[in-house]
């Protein structure tokens, strides 16, 4: 299982969407957290709104910070733009990737579904790169030089 970090400023709009939607769409190919480089220590009431708009509840999701998270365990580090500057562990040995997610925070809810469609565009994206990731990777390990097979002579 791809485990994915989404960040953003205040963990409590842009990387909780990814999160959300990253588990529901990867669901059993991924594993996705999230966290913000200055938490804002709640979820606002419009990412909650917005996300019940598409059947998909935030209980028992909070508002982290990246010391709450395992950062060098991720494959994959997705900044959510915007200022957004996740300092990496010297350990950590997959992949980042930067985004440009404008921040809904203080916005109306109409711009928050925006974000949201905006977001799940994005992730479907990347779940799509990292399932061809995959099966690149278990093609070139399930053959040898010269493209044959590693189980024949």
């Amino acid at each position: 299982m791809v485990k994915v970090l989404f960040v953003c400023y205040g963990n409590s709009c842009r990387s909780q969407m990814a999160e959300a939607l990253a588990n529901r769409l990867g669901a059993g190919k991924v594993q996705a957290f999230s966290a913000g480089t200055h938490p804002l220590g709640s979820i606002s009431v419009n990412t909650h709104a917005v996300m019940l708009e598409n059947a998909i509840a935030l209980t028992g999701h909070r508002s982290k910070g990246l010391d709450d998270v395992p950062v060098a365990e991720m494959d994959v580090v997705v900044e959510m733009g915007y200022g957004v500057k996740c300092e990496l562990p010297q350990d950590f040995k997959g992949r980042l990737i930067k985004w440009q997610i404008p921040d809904p925070f203080s916005l109306g809810r109409d711009y928050f579904r925006d974000v949201r469609d905006l977001i799940e565009r994005e992730v479907g994206k990347l779940l799509r790169e990292l399932e061809i990731r995959k099966t690149r990777s278990e093609n070139a390990h399930s053959t040898g030089e010269g493209g044959q097979s590693a189980r024949e002579p």
